[in-house]
C-alpha cells in the first residue's frame, strides 16, 4: 500500500485556445491531486481548501506530464561509468559487432553496475517504462540476460521493464536459436532479430525462427532493421504476413525501419496500410545520419509509433544522454511541428500513446483510477516542455517520488 498525500499546485492542461478554428495556445490551471494506493483518487480545483489533513507535497505549479516510456535501449551495451572513449571506425556491421565482443568482458566494471548506472539516467529524465534489447550470441550465452535482470530488479520500485532477448551477431549467422528460447524461458519478454538479410542471408528462414519462437514462448517481437529500400521493404511484407498467420497482431514492432523513409509517398501509404492490418508498430530513434520513417505519414495512417533512445554512450556510439524528450524534440524539429497542436499531441510518441488533451481539447490525462506515474516539468504546457526540453523537476512512478525533490508541507487544522 502506497502513501497517501495530496499533489498540491499541480498545472494541468485542460484544453486548447482557439481563434478562427486554429489552435493558438493551451489552457492550463492548478489542481491538488489526491494520490491514493499509487494511484489518481481525486482531483480537484486548487482553490477548494484542504481540511482532511492528508499530507502535502507542494508542486508550486509545474506542469503535469504522463511518465515517458523508453522504448528502445541497450543495457548491456553502455559505458556508463566508464572513461570517456569515442569508436573505433569500422567498415560494416559485423566488424562493429566483433570490437564490442572484445571489449565488453575486459571492463573493470560489470555489466549489472553500467546498466544501473544507465537507468538512474533514465529515470531522472523522466522514464518508468524502459524496453531494454539484451545480447545474445554463444560466447556469453545468457549471462548478459542476468546481470541486466539483476540491474532492472534494483528498479523494480522504480520502473517497468520489457526485455529483448537479442541475437545480435545474426540468429541464423551464430545458430542462437536454442539460446534464445532458454532466455525466453528466463524472464525475456520479446525476442529480436537483426538484418535477415543483410546479416543473416535468408530473409524467410531468419523471420520463419524469430516468429516460432515467439508463438512457442506467448512473447512479443521486436526486429532491427536497417536494410534500406525495397530491401527493407521487402522484409517488412513477409514479417507482416507472418504476423497476421501468427494471429500475432499488436504485439510486433519493427526498430529502425529507415526503408520507410527511403521511398515515396505513395508507396509508403500502401506500407502504412500492410503495418497497420498487422498491428505493427514502427519504433525510431530519431538519428540524425539518416532517412528516418515517416512518422506522421504512419501515424496519420493508423500505424502506433515510439520512439526510443538506443545507443547511449558504447562502443557504437559516443553520442546519447537518455533523454527520450530530447530525441522526441529531434523529431519535432525534422518534421517541422511547430504548432502548439503538433507539438502537444507529439507527446504520445514517448509516453505509451498518452497525451494530455485530444486534438479536440477533451482532458485525457490525468484520470481517476490511473497509475500515478508523472513528470513535473517546469512549463507552461506540454508544447513549451518538448520544444525547450523542459527541465524535469521530479519524477514519480506510482504514486513515489522516483528521482528529483519535492516539499513536503506541514499540515494544521
Amino acid at each position: 500500500m502506497g502513501v497517501t498525500y495530496w499533489l498540491t499546485n499541480v498545472r494541468l492542461e485542460t484544453g486548447y485556445r482557439r481563434e478562427n478554428g486554429v489552435v493558438t495556445g493551451t489552457e492550463a490551471s492548478l489542481f491538488h491531486i489526491l494520490v491514493k494506493d499509487g494511484k489518481f483518487a481525486r482531483i480537484v480545483p486548487a482553490t477548494e481548501k484542504l481540511t482532511d489533513g492528508i499530507l502535502q507535497k507542494d508542486a508550486k505549479g509545474l506542469l503535469a506530464l504522463p511518465s515517458f516510456v523508453e522504448k528502445h535501449v541497450h543495457l548491456d551495451k553502455t559505458l556508463q561509468g566508464e572513461p570517456w572513449r569515442a569508436v573505433i571506425p569500422v567498415s560494416n556491421i559485423i566488424e562493429r559487432c566483433e570490437i564490442e565482443k572484445r571489449t565488453l568482458p575486459g571492463l573493470p566494471t560489470t555489466t549489472q553496475e553500467r546498466a544501473e548506472n544507465l537507468l538512474e539516467i533514465l529515470l531522472s529524465y523522466g522514464s518508468t517504462h524502459v524496453r531494454t534489447h539484451v545480447d545474445i550470441y554463444p560466447e556469453v550465452g545468457i549471462s548478459n540476460l542476468e546481470s541486466v535482470k539483476a540491474a532492472l530488479a534494483t528498479y523494480a520500485d522504480r520502473v517497468t521493464h520489457e526485455i529483448v532477448a537479442f541475437p545480435q551477431h545474426g540468429l541464423l549467422r551464430t545458430d542462437a536459436k536454442a539460446l534464445l528460447r532458454e532466455a525466453l524461458r528466463q524472464g525475456a519478454t520479446h525476442v529480436g532479430g537483426v538484418d535477415p538479410a543483410n546479416v543473416d542471408g535468408d530473409i524467410e528462414e531468419s523471420l520463419h525462427q524469430m516468429m516460432e519462437l515467439a508463438v512457442e514462448a506467448n512473447a512479443g517481437v521486436d526486429l532491427h532493421l536497417h536494410d534500406p529500400g525495397h530491401l527493407g521493404t521487402y522484409t517488412m511484407k513477409r514479417l507482416a504476413a507472418m504476423t497476421v498467420d501468427a494471429g500475432w497482431q499488436g504485439r510486433v514492432a519493427i526498430s529502425h525501419a529507415f526503408a520507410l523513409g527511403d521511398i515515396p509517398v505513395q508507396e509508403a501509404e500502401e506500407m502504412a496500410t500492410i503495418l497497420r492490418e498487422a498491428g505493427i508498430t514502427i519504433i525510431t530513434s530519431v538519428p540524425f545520419s539518416r532517412v528516418i520513417p515517416p512518422v506522421q505519414l504512419l501515424h496519420q495512417n493508423g500505424v502506433d509509433v515510439a520512439v526510443g533512445c538506443d545507443n547511449i554512450f558504447d562502443t557504437w556510439q559516443p553520442y546519447g544522454n537518455g533523454d527520450v524528450l530530447e530525441r522526441l524534440w529531434r523529431l519535432a524539429e525534422r518534421n517541422r511541428w511547430l504548432d502548439e497542436l503538433s507539438l502537444s499531441q507529439s507527446l504520445r510518441f514517448i509516453t505509451g500513446g498518452k497525451t494530455t488533451l485530444d486534438a479536440n481539447g477533451t482532458q485525457l490525462w490525468p484520470a481517476q483510477g490511473e497509475d500515478a506515474s508523472l513528470i513535473l516539468v517546469d512549463a507552461t504546457c506540454s508544447a513549451e516542455a518538448i520544444a525547450r526540453r523542459a527541465n524535469r523537476q521530479a519524477v514519480f512512478f506510482k504514486g513515489n517520488l522516483a528521482s528529483g525533490q519535492m516539499e513536503e508541507v506541514n499540515v494544521t487544522l
